[in-house]
């Protein structure tokens, strides 16, 4: 990468991260007690909020609120509070499919967002350094592989419920942007037959009234191939059938773990690579950054950067 991405200049230097788990919301009608970490600055005010929605995979923990440490720490240190929970299909909580509430998931994650920010004055208290610290009005939603599908309901995309078979809208308008980190892509016969056995939500994805802005980031090599039949393009989806303002960060060579944003060392992770990890990383943080403070250049800047040399990480492209 190009050294323009790690100048102080773009991203500020980092402030020491103090993190807090579990902190627990009492959650009637769920099958437990909602769980999130909450990972803020030391010092700083008028802090903006990220909500970060886990994926699912092989790991133990990762799936949970102890996992994506590479960014949550990169965001946290770099201005922004860090709240994750720990949805009910984590492998942590090891839950009977039939109890109440453990199914189906796509609705359960995106409802923990809700309650989180129902909840908002309960965490302050659950964590006294925070107290007064927050700006509730710029929040911001991330999340990977499934995790970005919880996102991308939360900010406009829609479903049918395979189930009553009424089209579903979760879009959450108190959060102003989000990025989606190797999400899945439209329904329809871009799926596999185990992905409709299976997950039968994911038919009827639509992506034509996430009208939030967003920064889809998807690896030009995951192919997701037990999911769909279209490749890698398919978690380009959420950019190329969502309606503006929207970008797209193509990640050359990237698989699903997009470089290992999971976790640190993670052994899941088929594509390893730090500096891709550290380039998710400052790449969001500008992002979201520009997108809640208007005028700001972190998100131009690092941009440029990106492709700023001879051997570009990747590529970016607005609509």
């Amino acid at each position: 990468m190009s050294e323009p991405m790690y100048k102080a200049d773009i991203v500020g230097f980092p402030s020491p991260v103090l993190s807090v788990s579990p902190v627990v919301l009492p959650a009637p009608g769920r099958a437990v007690d909602l769980q999130v970490r909450v990972s803020a600055p030391v010092t700083g005010s008028e802090l903006p909020v990220i909500l970060l929605s886990h994926g699912l995979g092989f790991s133990n923990n990762l799936s949970s609120l102890n996992g994506y440490a590479p960014l949550t720490n990169f965001w946290a240190a770099h201005g922004f509070v860090v709240i994750q929970p720990t949805h009910l299909d984590s492998r942590t909580l090891n839950l009977d499919p039939d109890s109440p509430g453990a199914v189906p998931h796509w609705r359960s994650r995106a409802e923990d967002m809700t309650r989180i920010l129902d909840r908002i004055d309960a965490i302050e208290a659950a964590v006294p350094q925070l107290a007064g610290r927050l700006d509730r009005s710029k929040i911001a939603v991330a999340g990977h592989s499934m995790g970005g599908h919880t996102a991308s309901l939360l900010l406009g995309a829609r479903l049918t419920d395979p189930d009553e078979g009424t089209e579903v809208n979760l879009a959450e308008p108190r959060i102003k942007a989000g990025v989606l980190l190797a999400a899945p892509g439209r329904g329809g016969d871009a799926l596999t037959e185990f992905t409709v056995e299976n997950y039968s939500f994911f038919l009827t994805t639509d992506f034509s009234a996430m009208t939030t802005p967003a920064l889809v980031v998807a690896g030009d090599k995951d192919d997701s191939a037990f999911l769909t039949v279209q490749g890698p393009d398919w978690h380009s989806d959420p950019y190329t059938r969502a309606p503006g303002p929207k970008s797209l960060l193509t990640l050359f060579d990237a698989e699903h773990g997009l470089g290992g944003v999971s976790g640190y060392d993670v052994a899941e992770t088929t594509d390893e690579n730090p500096e891709r990890v550290a380039a998710v990383a400052r790449l969001t943080w500008a992002y979201l950054r520009t997108e809640l403070y208007p005028g700001d250049c972190a998100w131009p800047a690092a941009r440029d950067a990106l492709t700023d040399g001879p051997d570009p990480l990747g590529r970016v492209e607005s609509k």
